[in-house]
């Protein structure tokens, strides 16, 4: 979702995850050179550990860390929910494993040493892919709320119908009159903001997680 024309964009935030004191202190110096705020921590799990601030960003990661791998951070940011994307540094030896990590959605990886406009493009590249994250995600959780504004039958209704059902059929699967399926389906295109039946249909896929439990 945009900002309104009164408000600001949010300022990204650069989480940089390094054991080395003098490289997070250059990356903090690089990007406070471009205007980009960060963040320094010395462990995996101080990040880990960290409240984040709602706002876009991305991690630029050690791959080796003195608590974890960049491919265990990886795998314990999914299992913490975090989505912010992530950028590899590594040396030599460490590239493998930086392949590795990429197929397992990390957005680039740096062999040291590296130049900074290197770093300063992965890092807005993986800003960027943020951004799109949260506004799939805005739109996702923006749909549920709606979605759970229904009525129950509004939702069995919704859920049939979006399914390629007719009208007719609706009313013989839910035991109702075709003319309470016409109410419901209408009902529910209001709330849903839906102009047309196939833009109801877009919602309901979009929605497909939650659409084998109507009524709620």
């Amino acid at each position: 979702m945009r900002p309104a024309a009164n408000e600001k964009p949010e300022k990204p935030l650069v989480h940089v995850v390094d054991d080395d004191a003098s490289m997070r202190d250059a990356l903090a110096g690089l990007f406070d050179s471009v205007g980009l705020q960060s963040q320094t921590y010395a462990t995996a799990e101080d990040f880990l550990s960290a409240k984040l601030s709602d706002r876009p960003g991305c991690i630029v990661l050690d791959v080796r860390l003195p608590d974890m791998n960049g491919l265990e951070f990886q795998g314990r940011l999914v299992q913490n929910g975090v989505g912010i994307p992530v950028v590899m540094m590594t040396g030599f030896g460490d590239i493998p494993m930086s392949v590795h990590a990429m197929k397992h959605g990390a957005v680039d990886f740096l062999p040291k040493p590296f130049r900074d406009q290197d770093m300063l493009d992965a890092v807005m590249a993986a800003i960027e892919r943020d951004r799109q994250r949260r506004t799939v995600e805005n739109d996702a959780s923006q749909l549920r709320q709606r979605f759970e504004t229904l009525s129950p039958r509004e939702q069995e209704v919704m859920l049939h119908v979006t399914a390629g059902k007719m009208n007719k059929q609706v009313a013989g699967d839910l035991g109702i009159s075709e003319i309470t399926v016409k109410i419901h389906r209408g009902a529910a295109m209001h709330k849903m903001g839906a102009r047309t039946y196939a833009e109801l249909v877009r919602m309901a896929d979009a929605l497909k997680p939650d659409r084998s439990k109507p009524g709620r």
